[in-house]
């Protein structure tokens, strides 16, 4: 079981189909100076460069100290356990979504793994042939036909669009919380720090590959959210990580 600890915190898996996503935007996207679905390009663009700022200023430090600090086997536990709280909600949307076989394989997943997995810290169910399935309710809405509205950065929380912006609300309700306050804001804090660290490498790639950091991230966003464009075969092989992650400071 220690191996189950110790994987790289992105999967190659995982990697080879963001790394697929990222380079079908440079291909696609940027070789564009319009996209019919960013009309507020301009202000978007303004809220990209501060949130940048503010990432390279606090976030990627914190990120890069908790990597230093924290053991790679401690890290992945933390990632672990708290994709974990996020499984009964991912569950729920692939039911709504009509995917009921998935939806009970996600929950099954999220009892095995809140049990032998000890609190979700160790990934047990993913050996056992239950993968991680990453599913909010924007996606749902995107399933039942609603369409995504224009593309909008967000202070801090970063890319989105209009119909992900009215999911929150929903998607906040349907996501595990403390009740405590102050272990709330404890947890949230260290959520942050995780995930962050988890992208390190992917802000390194998009840093480097980039000829236009805002084009790449808004399309490599943007297939991944406009999932009803795609055959619902290769639904399925899609990320749970978004590309466009590496530019989102809070999730």
């Amino acid at each position: 079981m220690p191996h189950l600890l110790s994987r790289p915190l992105l999967s190659s898996r995982t990697g080879l189909a963001m790394l697929a996503l990222i380079t079908a935007a440079l291909s696609t996207g940027c070789a564009t100076t319009a996209h019919s679905q960013d009309p507020l390009e301009p202000v978007n663009r303004t809220v990209f460069s501060l949130n940048d700022g503010l990432d390279r200023a606090v976030f990627q430090p914190t990120a890069k100290a908790y990597q230093k600090v924290v053991p790679p086997v401690v890290q992945t536990g933390v990632s672990n356990f708290f994709a974990n709280l996020q499984t009964p909600w991912s569950s729920a949307n692939l039911l709504f979504q009509g995917r009921a076989r998935e939806g009970a394989s996600t929950i099954a997943r999220f009892g095995i793994n809140t049990t032998v997995g000890v609190l979700g810290v160790v990934d047990v169910a993913t050996g056992w042939g239950m993968p991680q399935r990453s599913e909010d309710f924007g996606l749902t809405l995107d399933t039942w036909g609603v369409g995504s509205g224009p593309y909008v950065v967000l202070p801090i929380f970063g890319p989105s669009n209009v119909r992900d912006v009215l999911s929150l609300p929903v998607d906040s309700l349907g996501s595990l919380q403390a009740s405590d306050v102050a272990v709330r804001n404890s947890l949230t804090a260290l959520k942050m720090a995780s995930k962050r660290a988890d992208l390190l490498e992917m802000t390194r790639m998009l840093d480097q590959a980039a000829l236009d950091k805002y084009a790449m991230v808004r399309d490599a966003h943007l297939k991944r959210r406009n999932r009803s464009a795609a055959p619902t075969e290769t639904q399925g092989a899609l990320p749970a990580e978004d590309p466009a992650d590496g530019e989102r400071l809070v999730r």
